[in-house]
């Protein structure tokens, strides 16, 4: 791709400071950018790091002056970023058309538009939108849908009546729909209680690799427009999660769980069943949340979850204690006072 400063700086809704035909053929961070190259800074930091660099250009954002590069000036340098980079590295586009190998079900309703890869199985009334991707080794349960545009990385599993609306990214090994973990103890023995629900995804959702997420037990598990799972969640059944929410990698969320627009959940923190989270809440990484969030406030931390700044004065107190205990004993010891056993 050969696009020139002035070509980028439309596309971004920015301008350019320097030569605007400077012909630029790729995008590489600072440090590996070669002349040719497109780069960005979102600080003082990564424009000095730019500056000492090989690439022709620079994305950066406000008052940014520099006499050594063009500048490509936007709003927002980070954001622009995102937007640059399928210039350069657009994505895999894939062809209508079905796979000789894909076992479809006669009354399954499949868009000519839509690409259906090797070893795809799908079943009774499914419905695939146009422009839909399965792109192989994918199955896709009795009374599911597949809005339009969404992709399938390979071996994603749908179990019946799933519902996905349109621009979905599901990653390869990810199992939507599997059983909800609901049991009842019955003479001595572990019961198994059905669960007869289903999951939504709605319009906008990435979903990562070698995510699970349960269907509901009575009702359905839905995750809200534009929210996007890293790999390796756990979403139980019932669960609900709001709009452009971000589930970060090992996180686990138990049943019937209600999640408001626009939380964030770190990396291996985990949500207890039954609980309702505000809106815009934030919970940090590794933290234990045993109760309902109000919405907005401090970030929440640690085990069970505490705003942040009581969480980590516990934590220095504890690094506090072993002095606090030589000095006690060294009182005591001063005072005569004689250690009893516990």
């Amino acid at each position: 791709m050969r696009l020139t400063a002035a070509e980028i700086a439309k596309q971004l809704g920015g301008n350019v400071v320097g030569d605007a035909q400077t012909v630029l053929t790729g995008f590489a961070p600072a440090e590996h950018a070669t002349p040719g190259d497109l780069t960005f800074a979102e600080n003082a930091e990564y424009l000095a790091q730019a500056e000492l660099g090989a690439a022709s250009a620079v994305i950066v954002s406000g008052d940014v002056q520099t006499s050594a590069k063009v500048l490509i000036r936007v709003p927002n340098a980070r954001v622009a970023f995102a937007k640059v980079l399928p210039l350069f590295f657009p994505e895999k586009t894939y062809e209508p058309g079905i796979h000789p190998s894909a076992v479809i079900a006669k009354t399954a309703e499949v868009s000519p538009l839509a690409h259906v890869g090797p070893h795809c199985s799908i079943g009774e009334r499914v419905k695939i939108g146009a422009q839909a991707v399965l792109q192989g080794g994918n199955f896709i349960g009795d009374d599911s849908n597949l809005g339009e545009e969404t992709n399938l990385y390979p071996n994603v599993t749908l179990y019946p009546r799933t519902q996905v609306g349109k621009r979905v990214r599901i990653h390869a090994g990810t199992v939507i729909g599997s059983d909800g973990f609901g049991y009842v103890l019955d003479e001595g023995a572990h019961r198994k209680v059905p669960q007869i629900g289903q999951v939504i995804i709605e319009d906008d959702v990435e979903i990562g690799s070698n995510v699970s997420i349960d269907r509901g037990a009575l009702g359905a598990t839905r995750i809200g427009k534009g929210s996007k799972i890293d790999n390796l969640v756990q979403i139980a059944h019932n669960v609900v999660i709001g709009e452009h929410c971000l589930i970060i990698s090992q996180v686990g969320i138990a049943g019937s769980t209600e999640l408001g627009k626009y939380v964030v959940v770190a990396g291996q923190a985990g949500l207890a069943g039954h609980l309702k989270i505000g809106n815009k809440v934030v919970v940090a990484a590794k933290t234990g949340v045993m109760r309902d969030l109000p919405e907005g406030g401090p970030p929440w931390l640690g085990i069970p979850a505490a705003p942040d700044k009581q969480t980590k004065r516990q934590w220095l107190a504890i690094e506090r204690l072993p002095g606090l205990i030589r000095r006690v004993k060294a009182i005591e010891k001063k005072l005569g006072v004689e250690e009893k056993e516990e």
